[in-house]
């Protein structure tokens, strides 16, 4: 499955799995081909969810993701449990198993993590997010 992602090298803890997903290699049809992770774009639930099993084994065994409904803002939030998409454009997590994500097109996915590995976060970092703070934003929250 490593030809779904892209894997930093970096000088993370060992603790902390950070990646970038591909287009290649997923469940979904044209335009949206093939590994769409977006549930927003009108792509079928059933392909995005498949998509998003294949992200699940990527994955260490039980994280949970935190989606959010991105909106080239500066907002932050705690990570939680995946079980709600908040409007926001940057998460954090000290939980273990907690990750961190955001969806990309013309944007930039920007990961941090702490020196230990104790905290991590993923910040949406589109232009006008960026030029209003969204990474000094995320690194404040954690």
């Amino acid at each position: 499955m490593q030809h779904l992602c892209i894997r930093p090298s970096w000088p993370a803890p060992a603790s902390v799995t950070a990646l970038t997903t591909l287009r290649g290699g997923g469940h979904s049809s044209a335009p949206y081909a093939s590994f769409n992770l977006a549930a927003h774009v009108g792509d079928e639930s059933a392909a995005v969810e498949a998509n998003r099993a294949l992200l699940a084994g990527l994955l260490p065994p039980g994280a949970t993701v935190q989606w959010l409904g991105q909106v080239h803002g500066t907002r932050v939030v705690a990570a939680g449990d995946g079980g709600e998409c908040p409007d926001a454009d940057a998460s954090w997590s000290r939980v273990a198993g907690r990750a961190c994500a955001v969806l990309t097109a013309d944007c930039l996915p920007v990961l941090f993590c702490s020196g230990d590995g104790a905290v991590v976060a993923a910040a949406h970092a589109g232009w006008r997010g960026l030029l209003a703070g969204v990474l000094e934003q995320t690194v404040a929250a954690m």
